[in-house]
């Protein structure tokens, strides 16, 4: 009995250290504090074109993304049927034209 009680010691051992190690790994790779990470998108730059295109009556003919500190902008070109061009932003976290 002596040699059975060692030996579960000795496995619970392992795994409540196995676990520490487990833990302050998953604390190391945390974002540090204080540090602001970018919200992830909310809108696709395929549903601001759509979007874009519905409201304007126009064709998109460039977007890019352009980051503005944390928060991201679609650069969206239009042309319409009459041959204006024009540049709308879009905010990628939200829709809301800019």
């Amino acid at each position: 009995m002596g040699v059975l009680r060692v030996y579960v010691s000795a496995v619970l051992i392992v795994a409540l250290a196995t676990g520490a190690v487990l833990e302050a790994r998953a604390l190391l790779a945390a974002e540090p504090p204080g540090r602001v990470v970018a919200a992830t998108a909310g809108v696709s730059m395929d549903q601001a074109v759509k979007m874009a295109e519905q409201r304007y009556k126009a064709r998109v003919v460039r977007a890019e993304a352009q980051h503005d500190g944390v928060r991201t902008i679609y650069v969206l070109k239009l042309l319409n049927e009459a041959g204006h061009v024009w540049t709308v932003r879009v905010d990628a976290t939200n829709g809301v034209i800019l």
